[in-house]
């Protein structure tokens, strides 16, 4: 296979970088991932049996909060795909400061190793769809699209520290690639479900989990949500680092559904399986919204695959890593 280039992922071992390797190592780029212990066999096992990988990986440290830790791993590299950024898996007694100092922090690192790599052609930064929708008083008439910005001050009163790192963190990102001329794309998937690469549960496989054993808060929380198929949020990164006419933001997501339409579609999928599945959410009064994914459905000709699809595979790879019985 012809090589396409040498390129970098960040937070390699993360559910969606592992997915995002595995299509690049298929599309024939050479790989370099950046990981904060690159000892750790038993983490890093699924990246070496990838197909290619033995051939077209390189797996080295890397640590968001290490000015210049970045500079070997993207040197020489012509894409950099920055994904790596934390995750509030577990309660903390300071959620605010563990999440938005390392996201912010961590991106302008990685950046400013962009920034002293010459070979560099484009930075594509993974966001998030929350950066467009904590928003007061949304229209559900018109749908949000990536001219829209989360309210930093609706974050903080409502501490969706997530989507307040993330909307920080893309906002730095913009300004340090404007001020530096680095060419940058923003991808902004919506909530990411699908088959786990890693035995490890993702945060997401984790609330699809605690769903169908019958705990809810995690919805509760939103009461509407877009989904993707992880998968396709892998294809996407590709895509708009490969065509030069993708430029700006992505709003990367399939359907946007209220809970319990999930639980209709669930409930009618896996009719007898998962008997501690709620059967209906209480109306919460949460802001209805649509996402227009028509910049990358349209403009790049991009297309999703269904929510069905999507639970079916993350369904699956769940049964399969023992987590759940279809029996």
């Amino acid at each position: 296979m012809e090589s396409k280039g040498k390129v970098c992922v960040t937070g390699a071992s993360g559910f969606l970088a592992s997915w995002l390797i595995k299509r690049l190592l298929l599309a024939g780029y050479h790989v370099t991932g950046t990981v904060r212990d690159p000892g750790n066999e038993e983490k890093l096992e699924h990246l070496k049996r990838l197909e290619g990988a033995k051939e077209r990986l390189v797996l080295v440290r890397g640590n968001l909060m290490e000015e210049g830790s970045f500079d070997d791993a993207i040197f020489g590299c012509s894409g950099v795909f920055h994904i790596a950024s934390p995750v509030l898996g577990r309660p903390t007694s300071d959620p605010k400061a563990e999440i938005l100092k390392p996201a912010v922090e961590g991106t302008l690192n990685v950046l400013r190793s962009c920034k002293r790599n010459p070979s560099l052609r484009r930075v594509v930064i993974t966001s998030s769809s929350s950066t467009v929708r904590v928003r007061h008083n949304i229209d559900p008439t018109v749908p949000l699209d990536e001219s829209c910005w989360s309210s930093l001050e609706l974050c903080e009163l409502l501490q969706t520290w997530y989507a307040m790192s993330k909307t920080m963190a893309e906002k730095a990102a913009w300004e340090f690639c404007k001020e530096n001329n680095i060419d940058m794309v923003s991808v902004l998937p919506s909530f990411v479900i699908g088959p786990s690469l890693s035995p490890e549960l993702s945060a997401t496989a984790s609330d699809i989990l605690g769903l169908l054993k019958g705990k809810t808060e995690r919805f509760e929380l939103h009461g509407r949500m877009g989904y993707v198929h992880i998968d396709d949020v892998a294809k996407c990164h590709i895509l708009v680092y490969e065509r030069e006419d993708a430029q700006g933001r992505f709003l990367c997501s399939s359907d946007v559904i209220d809970n319990n339409q999930l639980l209709t579609i669930l409930s009618t999928r896996y009719p007898s399986n998962f008997p501690d599945l709620p059967t209906r959410f209480k109306e919460l009064g949460r802001p209805n919204y649509e996402l227009n994914t028509s910049k990358l459905e349209e403009g790049l000709g991009f297309k999703f695959k269904s929510i069905e699809e999507m639970f079916d595979d993350c369904i699956a790879s769940l049964a399969a890593q023992g987590h759940i019985s279809l029996n």
